[in-house]
Formats: structure tokens, sequence, C-alpha cells
């Protein structure tokens, strides 16, 4: 019987089975026909837009919006428009979340809902810097036009002049010469202490870490009478942009410390261990391997410090006082910066100081965002990694160390070739061994004397030729003279055991 026979035949029993039709053979079928079949694993998309994502939101928030009109206009007698748009919102994410049961399940709904939330936090936040930013240009509007604005002093120009005299430069050029004094400061002394926590664990490192953690919270106020007590009252001197950048440097420095220690906790610590096992000592590593690799974050940290420097305003009212004429002496008189402008200009009751505000305000926070920019650009990249002009520079350098050795390699193929330039070496040694021995046998003797103008010979070339050695003594092809031969008869002499005369 074939196998289409079996196939196109009555099924037949096997032995040691039960017959069809018995209990054993129904409850088996029984048992078979209940195995769920596998349910395909289909992943879920976590990210991207789709069709009924969109209109979820969009329907969502119409129907909120539409609650928060029913409660506050008609239904309940609620007023006020905070209240109705805090209702409105939580309608909507309280129907966008029900619509999304719809189709996904718990977790895919908790996932866009918290999307929805992170996603309206950052808008919040763009709107309001937008609406800040927005409001201060449009009132700076009428003073920032003028090129004198940013050029010009307030020396010459009174209250009531118009905008077209005077200006905020002697601010512009303070603030400058302030920030730089702070920063003078700060850069080293910042970036010393963070090293010094980040690569010297111990008490005193957690004291210090404590002291500049206590730092952060430090009111303004309290380090410009700091600076005021130490500097102005105990010491006598005058109030100046020095005094100014003292106290600045007091409010940057623990920003500063703080980022920085953050970014070199960053770095790989397999580098430090590598440059430790090759016998580099500590401050060498740091030097040459840790900050090279956080330089990134580095610079970030003092930008965020700066601009942290940039915008204190009651440091300088206390330590630099005020002054409408330019002084670009730190050390002598009075020197002013732009937030202590915008407070004396705004303060006052006429448009055109008011808008000299505004407008000394918008520059201010112009220059604030610039360095925001600055930073989020270059601390984008993880400690280690090159932006496209390192790259570059990298690919270059290794271009030119190929070229370089491919050159070396063509001029002196021999440094490379070990195997030929050790065969030429034994075929030349007996030569060269004869030529050195007759060359030391000559200058015993002191016959043969180089000159000074003479020609370098080629090795095995001698001096020229004596009588010729006897028969056995001398064989210019084998193996080079031994070293007592060469110190008694040079080559190709006999030494007689009895009296040590050469022959």
């Amino acid at each position: 019987m074939t196998v289409v026979d079996l196939e196109k035949g009555a099924p037949q029993d096997a032995p040691g089975k039960a017959a069809e039709g018995t209990p054993a053979d129904t409850a088996t079928r029984t048992a078979t026909d209940t195995v769920p079949a596998a349910v395909p694993d289909v992943p879920r998309r976590i990210g991207g837009l789709t069709r009924s994502g969109v209109l979820s939101v969009f329907g969502a928030a119409a129907s909120g919006l539409c609650v928060a009109v029913l409660l506050f206009g008609e239904l309940a007698p609620f007023s006020g428009a905070l209240g109705f748009f805090v209702t409105a919102y939580l309608s909507f994410l309280g129907i966008y979340a029900v619509l999304t049961g719809l189709e996904e399940d718990g977790q895919a709904v908790r996932d866009r809902v918290m999307t929805v939330v992170l996603w309206s936090a950052g808008g919040l936040m763009f709107a309001a810097l937008t609406m800040v930013v927005g409001f201060t240009a449009w009132r700076g509007r009428e003073a920032l036009p003028h090129a004198n604005f940013f050029t010009q002093d307030m020396q010459a120009a009174g209250p009531l002049d118009p905008l077209t005299h005077g200006g905020i430069a002697h601010a512009m050029l303070g603030t400058l010469i302030m920030i730089a004094i702070a920063l003078a400061i700060t850069v080293p002394l910042g970036l010393a202490c963070a090293v010094y926590l980040n690569q010297i664990p111990g008490r005193f490192s957690r004291f210090v870490r404590t002291i500049v953690e206590a730092m952060t919270a430090l009111p303004s106020i309290v380090a410009g009478l700091m600076v005021y007590a130490v500097w102005i009252l105990n010491l006598g001197m005058q109030k100046s942009g020095l005094a100014a950048g003292f106290a600045i440097s007091v409010m940057m420095l623990p920003i500063v410390i703080r980022a920085a220690d953050v970014v070199l906790r960053l770095v790989p610590g397999n580098l430090t261990e590598a440059s430790e096992a090759l016998g580099a000592p500590r401050w060498r590593t740091v030097w040459h391997v840790v900050l090279p690799t956080a330089r990134s974050g580095l610079a970030t940290a003092v930008i965020l410090g700066t601009a942290r420097g940039i915008g204190e305003t009651s440091p300088v009212l206390l330590t630099a006082g005020f002054t409408a004429a330019l002084n670009a002496d730190p050390t002598s008189g009075p020197m002013i910066s732009l937030p202590l402008a915008v407070f004396n200009f705004v303060k006052s009751p006429e448009p055109t100081m008011i808008a000299r505000g505004f407008g000394a305000a918008a520059v201010l926070m112009a220059l604030v965002l610039v360095l925001f920019v600055i930073a989020r650009v270059i601390g984008g990249r993880g400690p280690g990694h090159q932006n496209k002009r390192q790259a570059r520079r990298a690919a270059r350098a290794s271009r030119r160390d190929a070229t370089r050795f491919t050159e070396l390699h063509t001029s002196g193929p021999e440094l490379f070739d070990t195997g030929s330039s050790e065969g030429s070496d034994e075929a030349e040694r007996p030569e060269r061994g004869a030529g050195n021995c007759a060359t030391s046998h000559e200058a015993e003797n002191g016959e043969g004397a180089p000159e000074d103008n003479a020609p370098a010979r080629e090795p095995g070339e001698g001096a020229p030729q004596g009588p010729p050695a006897a028969d056995g003594d001398y064989a210019p092809q084998g193996p080079p003279a031994p070293d007592d031969e060469i110190r008694t008869g040079g080559a190709g002499g006999n030494t007689d055991p009895a009296t040590g005369d050469s022959h």
C-alpha cells in the first residue's frame, strides 16, 4: 500500500490506539479544539501623528471649551478668566482620555495624556517668553531705531530731551566691564572647585559642596551688602565697577561650580582609568583627559553663570553707584549697568525716559537670549563629542598623517622591509668585519689615519693591502674574527701563543 492509497482510502487505526468514537478519542479532539490560536504580537506605535489622534485632540478641545462655556455662562454662577481656562483644560484632558480609550489600552491612554500635558506645558512656557519679549520690544520701539541710543550716554541729555539725544552706551560699557571682572574671578575659581569636588572625595569636599548649594539660594542683596561692608566700609574703597564685579562674581560662582561639577561627572571613567594605567599622575589626567573631554559642558556652565550675572541689579546698586557719564575705569568713580539703567529710566514719569528704559530692557533681554542660545548649541553635545568643524579638523590631520607615513615608506623602504635588511646585513657582515679589523690594526701602528677631508669608505673597504697571510690563516668569506684576534693581531694576523707576537 502506498501513501496515495492511504490518503484516498479510509483512515486506519494504528496498533495500540483506541478506535474512533471511543471516549479517549473524543476527549483528545475536545482538548485540541479548545486550544486558542496564537495572537500575533503587534508593536504599539508610541510616536508620530495619526489621523484618529489628531481628530481626538481637536474634538476634545472643542468639547472642553463647550463645557467651560456652559459652566461659566449657563449652568453655574462661575466667573473669572483663570477659572474658565482651567475648567476648559481639565475637561479637554478628560474627554481626550475617553476618546483615546475607545481605541487603545490603558497604557496607551496614559502615554497619550501625558504627551498632551507635556506639550501644553512647553507651549505655555514658550507663549509666556514670547509675550514678555514682544511686550518689551513693543514698548521700546520708539528708542531702538535711533543710532544714538547705542552710541551716546545721558550726560548731555535730560528727561525732557527727545529720543534723538542720549543713549545707553555708558550702561552697555559698564555691563561689559563688570562681567569681564566677574568672569576673571569666577572661571578659574569655579572650575578649580568643580574639579576638586569631582576628583577628590572626602569630608571636606562634602562640606564645600554643601556651602556651594547654600550659595545657590543666596539673595543677591546679601552678596551686595557683603561686598559693600568689606570693600567700601572696612577698607575705605569707593564705589566702582571693580566692587560691582566682586559682588557679581559671588552670584555667578555657585552656578558655575554646580554646572561644571555635573558635566565632569559625565566624563567616562574608562578614560581616566586608561590614563592612570599608563602611569600619568592625577593632575596630568585632569589637564589632558578630563577637561578636554568636558570642554563643551564647561563652556556651557560659564555661559549660564554669565547670563545670571548680567541681570543682577541690587549688587550693582550697592557697590557701583550711579552715573550718567561714560566711565571706562573700573577702579575709579561710579559705574552703571544695563539693569540699573532700566531701573532708573522706568521710574521716571516722562514718556521718553520710559521708552529709553524699555529699549535698554530689550537690549538686555536680547543679550541674555543670545547667551542662552549659545549655551544650548554648545551644550547639546555630550562630553567628548565633536562638532562639524572639529570633525573636519580631525579628518585633515588624519589625512596628513597618512600622507606623511606614505612618503616615509616610499623614501626609506628599508625601514619597513625587515627581511631584506637582515639578509643584506648577513651578506655584508664578513667584509665589514675584515675591514674593521684591518682599520683597527693600522690605527694601532699609526698608519692610515683618516684625514679630515677624506671621503668616507664603504663598509668592507680597508687600508692598502699588505703581504698576504699564510694559507688557512685568513678566509675572506668566513665569519668575522673574534674580539681577541682584533685586539691582538687585527685582520689576517697570527699570534704566537708563547711570545704573544703577531706575524
